[in-house]
Formats: structure tokens, sequence, C-alpha cells
């Protein structure tokens, strides 16, 4: 799974999933841009490797975006792996979601998306092959309580995937997205540490609670999505196109 000399993208690069990816890809030897709005886990993460670059950006704001990409690739060539996974997360009933919580989600889990991929696809030559990822959910395949608006944006990055997948079939570029399920990252333990609150339970009986949204009853690691991540995008998968990769421990279920 070498990439050595490709330029990869990272969104959300500074942390978690992302932060696990865009090392892996550094580790292949590619030359990955790291994104994020916060310039300090950015830079920590940079320190770690050489082959991984800092760049601030908000895939909330479209000219951040189309100029951070547009100056990465200037800097590391066109964007030949690129990875829209800048996502965030809320728990809350549908009846008390407002328009300013539903446009918030949507801004950054699925237009964030949009924007990226299309900043990132005007960076390749015709004729140059690419791996374009949707950083997915669970909740893209299957319904979640108290998370209704995230569930919907999940569910749109999987259909934007899929009609990109359509549009550019033929071509030398494909388009799939990874769906995991509870992860270990501070997100999950953000939660976890919210439902102790709020609940008055421990730590252990949060984590079980999230443990069980996985088929395995197991949070899952990192590196099993960064290890997804880097079979999409290598020349083993060159046929795998429009597809959705669901990491959780078992078959779906609601």
């Amino acid at each position: 799974m070498t990439h050595q000399g490709k330029h990869a993208l990272v969104t959300g690069g500074g942390t978690g999933i992302g932060a696990a990816i865009a090392v892996a890809l550094a580790q292949a030897g590619a030359k990955v841009t790291i994104t994020g709005r916060r310039e300090g886990p950015l830079n920590d993460l940079a320190a770690s490797n050489p082959q991984l670059h800092p760049l601030v950006m908000d895939v909330n704001n479209e000219a951040s975006v189309r100029d951070g990409i547009a100056e990465a690739a200037m800097a590391r060539g066109p964007v030949q792996i690129c990875v829209a996974n800048a996502g965030i997360a809320t728990a809350q009933s549908f009846a008390k979601t407002s328009m300013a919580d539903w446009r918030n989600i949507m801004s950054t889990n699925l237009d964030g998306v949009f924007l990226t991929l299309q900043a990132a696809l005007k960076t390749l030559p015709d004729g140059m092959p690419g791996r374009m990822i949707g950083v997915s959910s669970i909740a893209g395949v299957r319904g979640l309580k108290n998370g209704v608006t995230y569930t919907a944006s999940k569910h749109g990055v999987i259909g934007l995937m899929r009609g990109l997948s359509e549009e550019y079939m033929g071509g030398p570029v494909t388009f799939n997205a990874l769906c995991p399920g509870y992860v270990d990252t501070d997100i999950v333990r953000d939660q976890i540490i919210g439902m102790q609150e709020k609940f008055d339970m421990t730590k252990d009986a949060a984590t079980a609670i999230f443990s069980a949204g996985n088929r395995h009853n197991t949070l899952l690691g990192v590196d099993e999505i960064a290890a997804g991540a880097l079979w999409l995008c290598s020349e083993g998968a060159r046929s795998v196109n429009g597809q959705t990769l669901e990491i959780s421990g078992g078959q779906t279920c609601p």
C-alpha cells in the first residue's frame, strides 16, 4: 500500500480518526496535508512526522476550503488522496433541535465534505488516478435516537459519494464512504463524561452503553478505521467505487 510521493489531504486531521489516517498515509510514503480549525493539535501532530503538513482550514467556510486546498496543491501537488473527515456530533431530541443546530451540523458534516471534494478534484489533471473518501458513520446506514440531524448529515455523505461515483464512472478516480461505529476518540470520551454527569453513573457503565452501539460490544480503535482508509486508497481497491465500508464489529442492525 505504498503511496510514495503522492499528496494526500485529510480534513479534521489533527486528532482522532483523522490523525490516525493521516499518520498511516504518511508512514506509507504520502505527503499529507492535515487540516483543522485549531493550529495547536495540527502542529503537535506534524512535529511527529516530516511528511505531515499542517494547514488551518475551516470546512464551514467556503473561501477557507477552496483557498486552503489550492495552496496545499501548489505546495505539494495534486490531491490524489482526499479524506473528508471533519465532522461534529451532538445529541439532542428532534423536538428541541433548532434551525441553527440543524444548519451547524449540516454545514460541517455535509457541506464541508461537498466543498472539500470539489476543491480537491479541481487540483487533479485529467486522467490522474485519485481516491476520494467521505467519512460517514454507522449512523449513515441506520437511524440514531436523539441524533436525527447527525443521522441525516451522515446519510447525506453516503449519497454524495454514491452520486459522485456515478458521475465520474469509468475514470481513474474512486469515491467511497467509511462508516465507523463508536470509536475510542475524544468525541466519544466527552460524551461518556456527559452521560456520567447527566445520569450519575460510573465511567464503566457509561462506556458500556457506547460500546453496545457496536455489534461486538467494544469501542473501536482508530487504527482499525485508518486501516480501512488505507485499503480504500490502495491499488487493490481500484474497482471499489460508490461503496460504504462499515466498521462496527458486525452486521448493521437497528
